[in-house]
């Protein structure tokens, strides 16, 4: 059974079963959002944004228009995801470009991932980080900028 907690704003009606959404999340209407999925507190989720199943989304996290996260995969507090390379104030590109986390990633508290890059299956990128570029799947990146430092065991 969903549990969308009173304080939320949940616009969305594609949310999977079991999924849990706490206070203080707002949803627009065209996410999509899978089953048995964990979205804490003060979380904000854009209209172009795919969550698979069993996600966790902890406090503190704005998943942005281009975003598509893979089942399994862990987003820590107050990680943040960019959509646009270059802003500006009241200038939108035509659409924006795709990131991609696949699936069982996990991304480290206040770690910063630019737009338009994948991290791999299985890879974690730690806190603090900031993602450049391509992460492979099952590395491990840490720093600014992030750097592979080693490749995690089955």
């Amino acid at each position: 059974m969903t549990m969308i907690h009173p304080l939320a704003d949940v616009q969305s009606v594609a949310i999977g079963d079991g999924t849990r959404i706490w206070q203080f999340v707002i949803v627009l209407a065209g996410a999509r959002i899978g089953a048995e999925c964990n979205i804490n507190a003060h979380c904000f989720i854009e209209n172009d944004v795919v969550l698979g199943d069993r996600v966790t989304v902890k406090c503190g996290v704005y998943l942005w228009d281009g975003l598509r996260v893979a089942d399994d995969v862990f987003i820590g507090p107050n990680a943040t995801f960019t959509n646009d390379r270059l802003p500006r104030s009241k200038r939108y590109p035509e659409h924006f470009p795709q990131t991609v986390i696949e699936r069982g990633a996990s991304i480290g508290a206040a770690a910063v991932v630019l737009p338009g890059l994948t991290i791999g299956a299985g890879a974690m990128v730690g806190a603090g980080a900031v993602v450049t570029r391509d992460v492979p799947a099952r590395a491990l990146v840490v720093g600014n900028p992030a750097r592979i430092v080693r490749y995690l065991d089955e």
